[in-house]
C-alpha cells in the first residue's frame, strides 16, 4: 500500500464542520408542497440525489457513497420516494416518523436519537419531523452513482400544481421562477401501477430488523489489535457489514451490501484507536465528545472534531483518533463509515504491531485477533 500524505491545506479541505453546513430549500420537486416546504438539505460527500444544480457540495470526489442530511422544522415531512441503492438514516437528535409503501401506510418507525435506520432499496419511504425543529437525520447512500430517486405519484402529480416538474435527466424545471418545460427531454411520469404492484413489502417487524437502536448495539473491547495497548482501547459496535472488526466473533446487526459499512467507536477521554491506515475511502462523523485526530503520523498534523463535524480521509493515509473530551458522558462516540461490502483490512504501524506482540497479541491468517504463544512456535535453548 503507497503512503499517502495529506498536507495541512487538503485536511482542512477534508473536514466538514458543523458550521460549514449550508442548506438548500428547494432540492427536490416537493419544495413547494405545504408541509415539506421548509426542509433544508443538505449534501456533504459524493453528489447525492439533490435535483438542484445549486446544491452546495462540501467535497464531490467519489467515496463509494454519498452523505448528506435532512433537517425540517417541526411537522414538516419528507415526501415518499424511491430509492435504487442504500439509503440509510443516523438520527442526531430529534424524533422522526418514518413511513413506508407507495401510499405511506404500509408501516411506521418513530426514531429517536442515536437510531441508525437502513431503508430497504425500491420501496416508497418518506418522514416526518415530530420532535424539536433543530432534529437531524444524517444519511448515507450506496455508490458514488445512485440513478436519482423516483418519487410517489402524489408527489409528482401535487407538485404540477406549483409549477414543479422533472425531466428525465434528473432537472428541476421550475416554471414559477421562469424556466421553460424542455421540449428535447421527457418528463418523468407517475410509476405505473404494474410496476408498483411489483414492489417489495415489509412489515413493522420486518422494518424493526433493519434498525440498531442505542440499546441493540454490542460493543467489542478487543475488536482491534491496539485494543490493550495505553490510547488504543476503544470499543467497536458493528451496525452495517463487518468492516474494520479483529474480532473473529464479532458479528453485524445487519449483513446486506450496502456499498459501505458503519459501526459506532466509543472510548473514554485520552482512549482511542492508535496509528494506521486501510486500502478504503473513510468518513467519520462524531456523534458526541470531541476528538482528535492525526494523520501522517506527525504530531503536527491534526485536526480536532466536535459533534456534527466530519472527515473524509483518503485510501492509504495514516491515522489514529483520541477522544479528548468525553463531554457529559462516560465516553465519547463516533461513526465510522468505510466503502465496500468485503471486511476492511488494517495495515497497522510497526510500532503497534511490535507493542501488540509484547501484549502477546497479532493477527492470524485471516486478519483476526490471536494470542502469540499460539501462532509462534516456542523454542527453548538446550
Amino acid at each position: 500500500m503507497s503512503d499517502v500524505v495529506l498536507d495541512k491545506t487538503e485536511i482542512e479541505r477534508r473536514t466538514i464542520r458543523r458550521t460549514d453546513w449550508v442548506a438548500c430549500n428547494a432540492a427536490f420537486i416537493d419544495c413547494r408542497t405545504p408541509g415539506s416546504d421548509q426542509k433544508e438539505n443538505y449534501a456533504f460527500i459524493g453528489a447525492g440525489v439533490s435535483q438542484n444544480a445549486s446544491q452546495v457540495i462540501n467535497l464531490a470526489e467519489n467515496h463509494g457513497f454519498n452523505t448528506g442530511a435532512a433537517g425540517m422544522p417541526n411537522g414538516i415531512s419528507n415526501n415518499l420516494h424511491l430509492h435504487f441503492t442504500a439509503e440509510v438514516f443516523i438520527n442526531l437528535g430529534g424524533q422522526f416518523r418514518l413511513r413506508w409503501g407507495v401510499d405511506g401506510k404500509e408501516g411506521e418507525y418513530v426514531s429517536a436519537d442515536g437510531d441508525i435506520i437502513s431503508v430497504p432499496t425500491w420501496i416508497f419511504r418518506g418522514f416526518t419531523n415530530e420532535g424539536p425543529d433543530d432534529g437531524i437525520l444524517y444519511t448515507v447512500l450506496g455508490r458514488d452513482v445512485t440513478g436519482g430517486i423516483i418519487w410517489g405519484p402524489s408527489v409528482l402529480n401535487e407538485a404540477k400544481g406549483y409549477g414543479l416538474y422533472l425531466t428525465a435527466d434528473n432537472r428541476l424545471i421550475d416554471t414559477v421562477a421562469g424556466d421553460e418545460v424542455p421540449e428535447d427531454v421527457a418528463l418523468i411520469a407517475p410509476m405505473q401501477q404494474r410496476y408498483i404492484d411489483e414492489l417489495s413489502n415489509y412489515s413493522v417487524d420486518e422494518m424493526r430488523q433493519r434498525v440498531v437502536q442505542p440499546g441493540d448495539r454490542t460493543y467489542s473491547r478487543n475488536a482491534l489489535l491496539c485494543a490493550n495497548l495505553p490510547g488504543g482501547a476503544a470499543e467497536l459496535a458493528l451496525v452495517i457489514g463487518y468492516g474494520m472488526t479483529e474480532d473473529r466473533r464479532q458479528v453485524p446487526a445487519i449483513h446486506e451490501p450496502h456499498s459501505f459499512n458503519v459501526a459506532w467507536v466509543r472510548a473514554v477521554e485520552d482512549e482511542g484507536i492508535l496509528r494506521h491506515r486501510h486500502d478504503k475511502a473513510q468518513a467519520i462523523l462524531v456523534k458526541s465528545g470531541r476528538w482528535l485526530v492525526t494523520l501522517n503520523g506527525d504530531p503536527n498534523e491534526t485536526v480536532e472534531l466536535g459533534p456534527s463535524d466530519a472527515l473524509s480521509i483518503p485510501e492509504g493515509a495514516w491515522r489514529a483518533f483520541r477522544c479528548v473530551d468525553a463531554g457529559e458522558a462516560d465516553a465519547g462516540e463516533l461513526l465510522v463509515i468505510n466503502s465496500g461490502d468485503d471486511r476492511v483490512y488494517l495495515d497497522w504501524a510497526p510500532e503497534v504491531v511490535d507493542a501488540a506482540r509484547d501484549a502477546d497479541r497479532m493477527l492470524d491468517p485471516n486478519g483476526y485477533l490471536a494470542p502469540v504463544g499460539v501462532m509462534v512456535t516456542a523454542t527453548e535453548d538446550d
